[in-house]
């Protein structure tokens, strides 16, 4: 750096090389310019210190590694790397022809790409944005060709409208192009049923073998407790709730479709205006079903394959038969729900797959696997799980009821299967991308069963980390039931921690969060959270001995009492429940939640936790911005911070995992820190997962916690309960923060 020969600089430069800080310019001290006297050498600049960092070099870590995912039969691949979409629920091909994919996007559009590993762009099939009312389980939801188009150029689409009032439609749109696009202009609608809550929608369309069309509706939403003793379901006088079967073709007059003369109830009138009737609904094939999302007709038999969402415990799996009733809301899987007021649910057919929320949390339909890319899969029914990612297969042939477990990671938001004109199946990511079913490779790796064994703790301790591990804490930490925890992280030697713009922090392949679960003295529990080889996160937990000398891997989740209180070890399903694609998956690890002073014990020094993974070169690109000027957020129980950032803060932490968008809530409720109170979309809105018995209820009533459900959910500890998963008690502390900013508030600005 050249400079005038009796002057010198203190430069941004300087600093870095002398302090071994990578500060950066105008983050520090202003340059100084010192002149000496005619003569004298100039003086020895003393250096500004810098930032302490709680560490003087990044630890080597050769052991604590995720390495490869355990072995399956099946794996994910992406396909069509190149493009990305905006919410993604739908995805298929028109009849006999090969050459293109179409996938449906909530918002109201339906893309278009050629069939080719390479394409690079999708265009707009149809474009109805402007009328489709979207967010949370709402928006256009279904899409089904003619099974003669081009020649008959009828496309069928199934979404909601509204939202006041809220309704679905399914409608009749034409292609004017030879089937290039479809004309948004030609709609006519067919069929509107009134929606009394935005979730639990169904909305699935598909063509049978028979040439009618089938229309999956759902209940009504409202948590299942609204709608009669026995729900809509049970109510043959609705279309909600249901399975519907109509026929586009036969119709005559002003009729816009004809009812199947073999229909159940075919004798009966139309419920088509508004969804209900004086007699049960001449459209209805088979009722009893809570959400039906995603049917498929297996291609060799016809045998129609439908996954119904459930409430509080049960995903299940059915097979449909004309007239046959799947229990929900007396059943619900193959078990009683609301059997007293269904007279023991006597009639109800039973699924012939189920799983419970230790495996998933809310089911996505799939096919009956009739390709040729994955023998194994050969007339095996594939199904997955949209919160967990987990995907599951079943012989065709299986006798009711078959139970499910762990099943293959997929790493995605499962939206929807899709199954190629030639009988491979391909599944929707929510998130954005495209993937196909494959056949898994072989030599895959293994979870060790004692955690001693996992090299991420110390050989002489089990209860210490290993040396290569970095402790860290947030500023918030999530609550688990008033457990003091522990957490370090476990990077691949060579490997940083990409600092997204938005401040989030991405772990490179190979990492592993590890976290203790304290209650008391007591040593309960340690997770440890690791994205293997594959990019695909994973959560795995260990269960400590009473003599606090090793823990044993729990598999499948368990509940154990601890100290007098209940314990819950989450599940593998659940880990990913909770850590959500939408939210990067490692929750907790971002700029404003590690923005703050730990104490390292290795060297004993106290130092912010940004500085010091800055100043052992972990982070990339480095942090620049002096730490206070780097956002923070607050304690919620902290003497910094206004009530309103505070029990924002908490709620960031604790629910905007799930509640943001493409979080895989049945809900537009958005709790991300960055949000201000209004775009929430929760100030005064109506509840859309049920009311909970309050009277005139809101999400967050401003200035009336009593009528809120959000702080409701947080003081419950059932079905309805925040969260919904792993926890056995309710967090007191924030319900009263929660109750003193929502009474705090004068409006919704």
């Amino acid at each position: 750096m050249a400079k005038h020969p009796h002057s010198f600089a203190i430069n941004c430069w300087f600093a870095v090389v002398c302090t071994g800080l990578l500060a950066a310019c105008g983050s520090g001290p202003e340059t100084v310019v010192v002149q000496a006297a005619p003569g004298v050498p100039p003086p020895v600049p003393t250096p500004t210190p810098g930032p302490t960092s709680g560490l003087d070099q990044r630890p080597a870590n050769s052991t604590c590694r995720a390495g490869d995912a355990p072995t399956s039969a099946t794996a994910v691949q992406r396909v069509f790397t190149a493009l990305n979409f905006t919410s993604p629920v739908g995805m298929l091909q028109a009849p006999n022809n090969t050459a293109r994919w179409f996938v449906i996007e909530q918002a109201g559009r339906v893309k278009v790409f050629a069939n080719s590993a390479t394409v690079a762009t999708a265009t707009n099939f149809v474009d109805i944005a402007s009328r489709v009312s979207s967010g949370g389980e709402t928006g256009l939801l279904g899409m089904a060709f003619h099974p003669d188009f081009p020649a008959n150029p009828r496309v069928y689409l199934s979404y909601t409208a509204g939202p006041s009032p809220l309704v679905s439609r399914i409608s009749e749109f034409r292609s004017a192009d030879g089937g290039a696009t479809l004309d948004a202009s030609s709609e006519v609608i067919l069929l509107t049923v009134n929606q009394p809550e935005s979730n639990h929608n169904g909305g699935h369309i598909v063509f049978g073998p028979d040439g009618y069309l089938y229309i999956g509706l759902g209940d009504g939403g409202g948590g299942g407790d609204q709608h009669g003793a026995t729900g809509n379901g049970q109510n043959l006088q609705t279309l909600l709730g249901k399975l519907l079967r109509i026929d586009v073709n036969g119709t005559t007059g002003a009729a816009k479709y004809a009812i199947p003369s073999n229909n159940p109830f075919s004798a009966n009138a139309l419920c088509g205006a508004g969804g209900s009737g004086a007699q049960s609904c001449a459209e209805i094939y088979a009722y009893g079903l809570r959400n039906p999302w995603r049917f498929s007709f297996d291609r060799a038999n016809g045998d129609l394959w439908l996954g119904d969402v459930g409430q509080n415990t049960w995903e299940e799996i059915d097979k449909i038969t004309r007239g046959g009733n799947y229990g929900w809301r007396c059943r619900e899987g193959a078990h009683d729900f609301s059997a007293n007021a269904c007279g023991g649910g006597a009639g109800a057919i039973d699924p012939i797959a189920e799983y419970d929320h230790s495996a998933g949390q809310s089911v996505t339909g799939g096919f009956v696997y009739r390709g040729s890319a994955v023998p194994s899969l050969a007339g095996r029914y594939v199904f997955g799980d949209f919160g967990s990612g987990r995907i599951w297969n079943i012989a065709s042939n299986a006798a009711p009821t078959q139970q499910v477990t762990i099943g293959l990671n997929s790493g995605l938001s499962i939206s929807s299967f899709a199954q190629s004109n030639d009988g491979e199946i391909f599944i929707v990511n929510y998130q954005g991308t495209l993937h196909q079913l494959v056949a898994g490779s072989a030599g895959g790796g293994s979870v060790a069963t004692q955690l001693s064994a996992t090299g991420c703790v110390a050989a002489a301790n089990a209860a210490l980390p290993a040396s290569g591990l970095i402790p860290y804490a947030p500023n918030v930490s999530f609550w688990t039931d008033g457990a003091q925890k522990e957490r370090w992280i476990a990077l691949p030697d060579g490997q940083n921690i990409a600092v997204g713009s938005d401040g989030d922090w991405d772990f490179p392949s190979g990492s592993v969060l590890v976290k203790n679960f304290k209650l008391g003295a007591t040593l309960v529990e340690t997770r440890l959270f690791m994205r293997h080889n594959d990019g695909n996160w994973a959560g795995y937990t260990y269960e400590w001995n009473a003599a606090g000398t090793d823990a044993t891997r729990v598999v499948g989740g368990k509940t154990a009492t601890v100290n007098g209180q209940s314990w819950i070890f989450p599940s593998e399903a659940q880990c990913l429940t909770c850590h959500t694609a939408a939210a990067g998956r490692s929750l907790g690890l971002e700029t404003a939640q590690l923005n703050r002073d730990l104490l390292y014990p290795s060297t004993g020094r106290t130092a912010n936790q940004v500085v010091t993974l800055n100043s052992i070169a972990t982070l990339s690109p480095p942090i620049t911005q002096a730490a206070s000027s780097l956002p923070s957020l607050p304690d919620p129980y902290g003497p910094t911070g206004t009530l309103m950032e505070r029990a924002r803060a908490y709620l960031a932490t604790n629910c905007s995992n799930c509640h943001r968008p493409g979080g895989g809530t049945p809900s537009n409720l958005d709790l991300r820190f960055a949000m201000t109170l209004a775009l929430t979309n929760g100030c005064n809105a109506d509840p859309q997962s049920g009311a909970l018995g309050i009277a005139n209820a809101r999400i967050i009533a401003a200035g009336n916690a009593a009528r809120s459900v959000l702080v409701a959910r947080v003081n419950r500890r059932d079905s309805n309960a925040m969260p919904p998963i792993a926890s056995a008690s309710v967090d007191q502390a924030g319900v009263a923060l929660l109750t003193q900013w929502v009474n705090s508030l004068t409006s919704c600005n």
